[in-house]
């Protein structure tokens, strides 16, 4: 088993990653977190054994969280610059593994990176998978906020209605009090089921903070820098992440793009998605819906989703010789 913890120089600031492989000469599967800021390094590296027949498996602490929190100047916090660090490392892994061409899958804001980067700089990507699907993000906090308080109103929840209120429907992606009235709005859709209706994953300590403990993939240091990375990461960011609509800016691509979504999502909300889907122009494009997952299938149907992953991922490297 090759397994090697590092960090990386990408555009002049270091950051940390971790591969797996038990082959070398298999297929690269980049993994982009969400957040932006929420590091997912401890589930790449402990629930995808399975991909490691067919796969070698990257994670990547992104600029400003966790391995790659300590130095970070704020003003470099831009999706286009996070955008270029990805394409770096696109770079890095096809020299170190003597490829023409990797496999990317992001969820969440991964999903916006994945989709931004498979528009940007598609040279060296075999195809990208995108689910959480982020598409627009005034729509999608509006469609998050309103089934929030939906749900609320069923269950005569009068604390978290007026937690809702106190937050304001959202203007533009924003909420008042910033990060905070996001986290606030989150906090109540996640209790309702909008991130997953698995019981087990109805609040940030069961479906987040626990796994992250429990999974020993991070230093003392990286955990401190999760705790601060991850709201300094999300404050920078999220005004521009808000304004982002990919019906306007992001339907036309050279390379594959595959979305798996979970049909009962209202974090990324999965009534956007078909809309922007149909004004895609790409030479493959396919949508699949998980029907008993929220906003990531890969945790809620992880069978079926990695099944199709495989069978997505490997003809296209079949195909490419890669």
């Amino acid at each position: 088993m090759f397994d090697l913890k590092e960090k990386v120089e990408l555009n002049g600031f270091k950051q940390t990653i971790h591969i797996k492989s038990k082959n070398k000469k298999n297929p690269v599967l980049l993994f982009l977190h969400g957040g932006p800021g929420v590091t997912n390094r401890h589930s790449v590296m402990t629930c995808n054994d399975d991909l490691l027949d067919d796969f070698t498996i990257v994670a990547w602490d992104q600029r400003g969280t966790t391995g790659s929190y300590w130095g970070c100047k704020k003003e470099t916090l831009t999706i286009d610059q996070v955008t270029k660090d990805a394409a770096a490392l696109v770079d890095y892994l096809c020299k170190k593994f003597n490829k023409k061409m990797i496999f990317t899958i992001g969820g969440s804001w991964g999903s916006l990176l994945g989709t931004n980067l498979l528009k940007c700089y598609p040279e060296k990507i075999a195809a990208f998978i995108g689910f959480g699907m982020f598409v627009n993000g005034e729509e999608n906090e509006i469609i998050s906020w309103e089934y929030s308080m939906e749900e609320a109103k069923k269950a005569n929840d009068e604390k978290s209605i007026k937690i809702l209120n106190s937050v304001g429907r959202p203007v533009m992606g924003q909420y008042k009090g910033g990060f905070s009235g996001m986290m606030k709005q989150r906090k109540v859709m996640m209790k309702y089921g909008g991130y997953s209706k698995d019981e087990k994953k109805r609040n940030y300590a069961d479906a987040m903070l626990k796994p992250i403990l429990k999974s020993g993939e991070y230093t003392f240091g990286e955990l401190v820098g999760y705790i601060l990375g991850y709201s300094f990461v999300l404050k920078k960011m999220w005004n521009e992440v808000g304004a982002v609509n990919f019906n306007k800016t992001h339907t036309k691509f050279v390379k594959p793009i595959f979305i798996l979504d979970g049909r009962l999502d209202k974090n990324t909300p999965a009534d956007l998605v078909e809309e922007w889907f149909n004004k895609i122009d790409a030479p493959v494009k396919e949508l699949h819906w998980f029907e008993k997952s929220g906003h990531n299938p890969m945790s809620d149907e992880p069978v079926e989703f990695k099944k199709l992953l495989k069978e997505k991922f490997l003809s296209i490297a079949k195909k490419e010789n890669i």
